[in-house]
């Protein structure tokens, strides 16, 4: 398918996925500049007993609703005011809003709670460490927990701490001599340089340093930290005048993120001959890069609640730090919380090499609020203060697909491929795979089919593109085997991709094969169960081979997903009527060039209405993945991590 695209927190949530994957802060400003955006509150409910309100905080929690969920628990403690379990979730909510000092409260009286000790006490030591009081901060969490997360945390917050109390050498020997799993290296070796820089020891810091970035495979395990220590390695030889040793450093980075917008944007600050300055050189700093090396590492599904406490606590120690406020601004878009994640982006400073970054997801933010009017502002403003910038085309892009604004849409990827010039690589391909869906869209197949094209050749093999291509030939009765052979081959490469398989269950449908597209089809459903294109395919799939009760089921289901408004009345007629008598097969001897049913070309420059040929054509049957490809594509980079477009 072409496709549009807890109950107790434990701080070693996330173990299992880590494991998998190979001057001082006053409190109370820190506080002020972590707060999220306020909004107006909506009545609250007038909760008559505990029950009711320990019910709706538990509802709002689960919703990632933080705001609510922290009224509902206050109000849970009214009725039951010693309620440990209820605290417990008032104090993670507290942290993970970004309100601190209230959990900081909460922290104190829970310190010695087994089910909350680790987070209680490392909230209590970011609070020592933002007063400077480092004896006490060093004193608050065990070195030696058997958890390996907790035990690493621990150590380098401890060695934080005594870098602060002026006992750097020991802290240092502290962090070198850590033992534990395979993955502790990329976070011992970014700390020992980060802490040695600070300390002033220039030459030990350039080893540590160089000794992790000689070691990507290392690095994958935190790809986050990885390139940042690729930027402190390329700010150090910056500041010490040896600009071919930073430009040597930077490469690294580029080799192991291809498109990393932070690594251009300080290469030019380093062309420039500007002399970065170091991120971390305070043990405030240095405890909020535990944090969020940490925290960035566990960034995937599942260990929301960890990775927001462990950002926000790190926002806590270090406000204007832009590579944590960028990635918790993605953490809060993933929750549902644009607004918030607007107010995060704002924060990242104006200076900051990810201030770009920043900008850019708030433009897309603003398009996921339906404000697309303002995003298409924002990014074409983006656009004409960095024309040479691509990945300004691709979310500018990303929010003409959802206006269906076609025309733009493909001057834009046109313009963005002028820019690139007559060499593109590799990391181009999408370029011109935007291009190719823009043309398509506007029925200028010559066009569409030549970027396809040119897209494969850059990049063989990519599944998205293959899929696509593959398709649309299908669907238009030409290169059938060609087209099957593309699918099936992105199937192979993608093989749990819900709207890949559908994709070959539908060409197979659209073939009258309709056997096989039940096969195809009943997989599609069980990777995407929710999806309502794929239903209503099964659907019609099932009722071609007689199984009617089975096809009504479908299109039930179809209805209930939320189908697009113009697939809704398709989906209620047949749920009303059944389908139609099936039309003749594809002729399977159709593998030519006859374009006979394909797609009408208008004539460039016809009609000065540039929305009245964006229709599909007659011939193509909705497909769910041809209805948002262009916007989910450029999106599923997400400007603010590593660039994925080689995926």
């Amino acid at each position: 398918m072409r496709r549009i695209l807890t109950a107790r927190f434990a701080a070693s949530v996330a173990l299992g996925v880590l494991l998998s994957i190979g001057g001082a802060v006053d409190p109370r400003s820190s506080q002020a500049a972590a707060a999220t955006t306020e909004v107006q509150k909506e009545p609250q409910p007038n909760f008559l007993g505990f029950a009711g309100a320990y019910l709706a905080g538990r509802t709002a929690d689960i919703d990632n609703d933080t705001g609510n969920a922290i009224e509902f628990y206050r109000k849970a403690l009214e009725f039951d005011p010693e309620n440990i379990d209820v605290k417990e979730r008032l104090m993670v909510a507290f942290f993970s809003g970004g309100r601190f000092s209230e959990g900081a409260v909460l922290a104190r009286e829970m310190k010695d709670d087994p089910a909350v000790a680790q987070i209680s006490r490392l909230a209590l030591m970011v609070e020592a460490t933002s007063k400077r009081e480092y004896r006490k901060a060093a004193k608050l969490l065990d070195p030696e927990d058997s958890n390996p997360i907790d035990r690493l945390l621990n150590t380098l917050m401890n060695a934080w701490a005594e870098f602060g109390d002026g006992k750097g050498d020991q802290a240092l020997k502290s962090i070198l001599a850590l033992e534990g799993p395979p993955w502790y290296p990329v976070f011992t070796r970014y700390h020992a340089g980060a802490m040695a820089l600070a300390m002033g020891k220039k030459a030990e810091a350039r080893q540590h340093f160089t000794d992790l970035i000689a070691d990507p495979q290392a690095g994958a395990a935190a790809p986050d930290t990885y390139i940042r220590t690729v930027m402190a390695l390329a700010g150090l030889e910056a500041r010490a005048g040896n600009k071919r040793a930073a430009f040597d450093a930077l490469a690294a980075g580029e080799d192991f993120s291809p498109g990393y917008a932070p690594l251009a944007a300080l290469r030019q600050v380093i062309v420039e001959d500007g002399k970065p300055e170091a991120g971390v050189m305070t043990a405030q700093q240095g405890a909020a890069a535990v944090l969020f090396t940490l925290g960035s590492a566990l960034n995937r599904d599942g260990a929301e609640e960890t990775v927001t406490v462990y950002l926000q606590l790190a926002r806590t120690l270090d406000p204007g730090n832009a590579a944590t406020l960028v990635i918790l601004g993605g953490l809060m878009e993933r929750l549902g919380k644009p607004e918030e994640a607007i107010t995060i982006y704002k924060a990242v400073p104006v200076a900051s090499p990810m201030r770009r970054v920043s900008e850019l997801q708030l433009g897309l933010v603003l398009a996921d609020l339906d404000r697309n009017g303002d995003a298409k502002d924002h990014l074409k403003a983006l656009i004409a203060s960095d024309p040479k910038d691509i990945r300004s085309y691709l979310a500018y892009g990303s929010v003409l697909s959802q206006d269906k604004d076609y025309v733009e849409m493909a001057l834009t990827y046109e313009t963005a491929i002028s820019v690139i010039g007559p060499a593109p690589t590799r990391n181009d391909w999408n370029l011109f795979f935007q291009a190719g869906i823009a043309n398509e869209r506007l029925k200028h197949w010559p066009k569409a089919e030549a970027y396809f094209k040119r897209a494969l050749e850059l990049f063989p093999d990519q599944p998205q593109v293959m899929n696509y291509l593959g398709y649309s030939w299908i669907d238009m009765n030409i290169n059938l085997e060609e087209g099957m052979d593309l699918i099936r081959a992105a199937v192979d490469l993608r093989p749990n991709d819900g709207y890949i398989v559908d994709s070959l269950g539908w060409a197979h449908f659209r073939l009258g094969q309709y056997d096989d597209a039940v096969r195809e089809l009943e997989r599609a459903v069980e990777l995407k169960p929710a999806d309502p294109t794929i239903n209503d395919h099964l659907g019609d799939a099932y009722w071609r081979v007689g199984r009617e009760l089975e096809a009504t089921f479908q299109w039930k289901r179809a209805l209930s997903n939320e189908p697009p408004e113009d697939l809704k009345p398709e989906i209620e007629l047949k749920l009303a009527e059944g389908m139609p008598d099936a039309e003749p097969a594809v002729p399977a001897t159709a593998n030519g060039t006859d374009m006979e049913s394909a797609p009408v070309v208008p004539q460039d420059g016809v009609g000065g209405d540039k929305k009245s040929d964006l229709g599909s054509s007659d011939t193509f049957v909705r497909h769910a993945w041809l209805d948002g490809q262009a916007n989910a594509q450029a999106r599923s980079h997400r400007l603010t991590l590593r660039n994925d477009a080689q995926d």
